[in-house]
């Protein structure tokens, strides 16, 4: 990187003359966040038929094939984060986030007018490949907010999109009933409107004098990580998000089969539970993420969502009966604490003009946990669901058991960085 910062020089830092004010700022990405999740949720529901009218193969395939979507997405998303985060720093935030609003107003309406399966793929890799909603959203942050009110703010934007999230699926199940393809364009006009309103209000955030060269040669992940030496307390907080990425990915790649197995659960029953964990995390994302962490400190904060999360995943994989895993849900929401902490922690220990890149690096790291992490969580559900399990011991909730192992083992390397800081 250009130069090192002290944390406490980065700390210091101000907002800059000629910047939006934060209220204005924060207002937009909230909202975006929000349009942002409720574009996937609305398409969510009509994916599988979608596909099925595209191939006329079963679920059982279309799940597959949507698996292969997925890990398409992310592995763009893994090239390319780095490259749009290093942009940013260059050109700014704004040119990167209208440029990718851009890009998935187009996705949505590839996948709307798709005649077959190929376009589905071609738009998932466009989209992939310009990624940078929630990165840049999170470098805004670092942008506007002073360092110690930083956790409050990533909290509200993971409660932005949660919320997002929770509608977005009962819309696009309402508009599936028009065809597969309605929710896709109701996806794409809601993106749009978010698009123009950036280009209507939203104001640069990042200051010339924290602007840097761009250069191709840093922006791919193993070179945001050798810049990011110059910074040893963040390249450890990274692994502490790669394991705590592996963890949160149990839920979304088991959830639906562990249910099914365990409890015998129908499509109703499990929406209406994956409704329940997005409620309890908006409430904790959005509402009490700051006066914890303004109570306990960031770094407390951090231990506490990582060690709740931990007793949780053990929750879901031992709980007897579903008012059991409700309480689980409820306790498993403040989860909810360790990323805005976690981050507002890194972005303290980056330079300002590297925030973009260390965001890139985050976004890159989970897009690459993505593709790889459900592939071995379901196996692991598979292996030990199965009527021969290893070692003869029947744990369809194995996978959480893994995940409350790898969030311990994350306490363990966010302590060792703290040591360090």
């Amino acid at each position: 990187m250009d130069s090192a910062a002290t944390p406490e020089q980065v700390a210091q830092s101000t907002i800059k003359p000629g910047v939006p004010a934060p209220r204005g700022v924060i207002t937009f990405i909230m909202l975006m966040m929000l349009i942002d999740a409720m574009g996937i949720g609305i398409s969510a529901p009509v994916a599988p038929r979608l596909i099925m009218e595209l191939t006329g193969n079963p679920v059982n395939d279309a799940a597959g094939m949507g698996g292969w979507l997925m890990a398409a997405y992310a592995a763009m998303q893994f090239l390319f984060a780095p490259i749009l985060g290093n942009l940013s720093d260059h050109f700014g935030r704004r040119p990167v986030l209208l440029v990718s609003l851009a890009s998935l107003v187009i996705d949505y309406l590839i996948m709307g007018f798709a005649p077959s399966l190929g376009w589905l793929f071609v738009g998932r890799i466009l989209a992939g490949s310009a990624a940078a909603t929630y990165p840049t959203a999170n470098a805004v942050i670092a942008d506007v907010i002073p360092a110690q009110e930083r956790a409050r703010y990533f909290g509200m934007l993971g409660a932005g999109w949660g919320v997002g999230f929770i509608l977005g699926p009962v819309v696009g199940g309402l508009l599936g009933g028009f065809g597969s393809r309605v929710p896709f364009f109701a996806a794409a006009a809601l993106v749009a409107v978010n698009l123009l309103l950036g280009l209507a209000v939203f104001r640069e955030t990042l200051a010339l004098e924290n602007r840097r060269p761009f250069a191709l040669k840093r922006s791919h992940m193993l070179a945001a990580l050798r810049e990011l030496r110059a910074y040893p307390v963040a390249l450890l907080l990274l692994v502490v998000v790669v394991l705590y990425q592996i963890a949160h990915d149990v839920l979304p790649a088991t959830w639906t089969f562990y249910m099914i197995e365990r409890f015998h659960w129908s499509p109703r029953e499990i929406g209406l539970s994956l409704a329940v964990v997005g409620i309890c995390t908006a409430i904790v994302q959005g509402g009490l993420v700051g006066p914890v962490t303004g109570r306990l400190g960031e770094k407390r904060s951090v231990y506490v969502g990582l060690s709740i999360g931990a007793i949780s995943m053990l929750g879901y994989a031992f709980a007897p009966s579903p008012p059991w895993l409700m309480l689980a849900i409820a306790v498993g929401a403040f989860i909810g604490l360790t990323m805005p902490a976690l981050q507002s922690v890194m972005t303290r220990n980056v330079a300002a003009n590297a925030q973009g890149e260390l965001q890139g690096a985050i976004a890159g790291i989970g897009s690459l946990v993505a593709i790889f992490a459900p592939l071995a969580m379901t196996q692991l559900f598979r292996n030990f669901a199965s009527a021969s399990p290893p070692f003869g011991l029947h744990l369809p909730g194995a996978a959480f058991v893994a995940g409350a192992l790898v969030l311990l083992l994350a306490v363990v390397f966010f302590r060792r960085a703290i040591h360090q800081s």
